[in-house]
C-alpha cells in the first residue's frame, strides 16, 4: 500500500494536525501538511495544490505555480487556477478559476497520476506574471519572477523569445522591459543569470 505524501483534513481533524506541526512531526505545505522528512519538492506542493482545489482538470498558473516550481517560498491562498477555455469546473474552497486559452506544450504534470497536478510550465508562468496589468501587482510579483527563474533554470532568452512569438497582445512590451529590469540584477549579482 503506498503510503501518500502529504495528509489533509481529510485524514485527521486540523486541531490534530496543527498539534503535530507544534510537535515537530509535521509541516505545513499550502493548507495541507507533510512529515519533516519528506522533500519539500514540487511534487510535494503539487499535491498540496490538487488537494486543495479538489479537481484534477484545474492547472495551478501564476503565483501558485511559481510555488510548485520552487520559486517562492509560501504559496498564494487562495490559489491561482485556471482551466483550459470552454471547461466549466467546481473547485473546493475560495477563489476563482479563469479561462484561459492554453497550448498543450504550457502544461506539465508535475507529481504521480494520482497525486500530482497540472501546472503551467516555467516559461508559461514568467510571461504571465510579467505580462501583469497593474504596476503594484508587477511590485509583489518581480521577486518569485526572479526566484521562478532561478530556480528552475530557465533562462531568461527562453522568455523573450516566448514574448516575441505573441506579437501584438497586450502587455508583450511592458514584459520585455520588466524582464530586461531583472537582467540588470542579476548583471549586479543580485537576480536571474543571463544563461
Amino acid at each position: 500500500m503506498r503510503v501518500p505524501r502529504i495528509v489533509t483534513t481529510d485524514d485527521w481533524p486540523e486541531a490534530e494536525l496543527r498539534g503535530a506541526v507544534l510537535a515537530g512531526e509535521l509541516v505545513a505545505v499550502g493548507e495541507c501538511w507533510a512529515s519533516v522528512a519528506e522533500p519539500q519538492d514540487p511534487g510535494l506542493r503539487a499535491a498540496s495544490f490538487r488537494w486543495s482545489v479538489g479537481d484534477p482538470r484545474i492547472i495551478a498558473c501564476g503565483l501558485s505555480a511559481t510555488w510548485i516550481w520552487g520559486g517562492s517560498s509560501r504559496p498564494p491562498l487562495p490559489h491561482d487556477a485556471c482551466v483550459e477555455d470552454g471547461l466549466r469546473v467546481r473547485r473546493r474552497g475560495a477563489g476563482r478559476v479563469r479561462e484561459i486559452a492554453l497550448h498543450p506544450a504550457d502544461v506539465v504534470l508535475v507529481g504521480g497520476p494520482v497525486e500530482g497536478a497540472r501546472v503551467t510550465t516555467p516559461v508559461r508562468t514568467a510571461v504571465d506574471l510579467l505580462r501583469t496589468v497593474d504596476p503594484d501587482d508587477w511590485a509583489d510579483r518581480a521577486e518569485p519572477v526572479h526566484g521562478l527563474l532561478v530556480a528552475t533554470g530557465t533562462a531568461p532568452t527562453a522568455v523573450r523569445a516566448r514574448l516575441r512569438a505573441l506579437g501584438t497582445v497586450p502587455m508583450v512590451r511592458q514584459a520585455e522591459r520588466r524582464l530586461a529590469g531583472l537582467e540588470l540584477r542579476a548583471a549586479d549579482g543580485s537576480g536571474v543569470s543571463r544563461r
